[in-house]
């Protein structure tokens, strides 16, 4: 993996060998299948507070318990944001055909009534000859994030994406059984469009 930072954030370029779009796509609905895997040491069970509808996690808002490397304790609540509201200098920074944008929106449930996120964080990625390649970008909004702040995310988004590797492909394909969509929910998160005019493919 590989960090960088600039005015807007702090970004982390990664890869995977043996892990499809396809499987990424699936976990963004069915987190809480694999939140305590996706970071052992530092999460707690996963709940949703605005559960996916048919499958969608747009809109949807998750709770996500979890001790960062700073060893600060947070609730955060977490929406799955519509490509069509973010800032376009956030959408600027969207180049793979997969993508998914998560929105701090704050600590308890007070979090649901705020319409203003704290910050973004853009996950992207898209299939290789091997697996996937991607990239995940963490930028302020109206909670302003120092370079700091940054490392201590970089440090924690690390280790998740780091962990796909190891148990993203095994619950993927234990789930397969499932067919009841309401349980194992999937959407399709291609994008028809990057950058500025980022638009899913799918999802309308």
């Amino acid at each position: 993996m590989k960090m960088t930072q600039d005015e807007m954030g702090t970004h982390l370029e990664w890869s995977h060998e043996g892990v499809t779009p396809k499987m990424i796509d699936w976990f963004w609905s069915n987190m809480e299948k694999g939140f305590i895997l996706w970071h052992p040491s530092q999460h707690e069970p996963l709940e949703w507070a605005i559960p996916p509808v048919n499958g969608n996690p747009v809109g949807s808002v998750h709770i996500a318990p979890q001790t960062w490397n700073d060893g600060t304790r947070q609730n955060l609540y977490i929406r799955m944001e519509d490509l069509a509201e973010i800032p376009e200098d956030v959408k600027a920074y969207i180049k793979y055909d997969h993508a998914i944008v998560a929105a701090g929106m704050g600590l308890g449930e007070e979090a649901l009534k705020n319409d203003t996120p704290w910050g973004y964080r853009i996950h992207q990625w898209q299939k290789t000859d091997f697996g996937v390649v991607g990239m995940s970008n963490a930028i302020g909004a109206a909670k302003k994030e120092s370079k700091e702040d940054g490392v201590i995310w970089a440090q924690h988004c690390e280790e998740e994406i780091g962990n796909w590797g190891v148990f993203l492909p095994t619950l993927y394909n234990l789930y397969k059984v499932v067919e009841n969509p309401a349980i194992n929910l999937f959407a399709d998160l291609s994008l028809e469009k990057t950058g500025r005019e980022a638009k899913y493919k799918y999802i309308p």
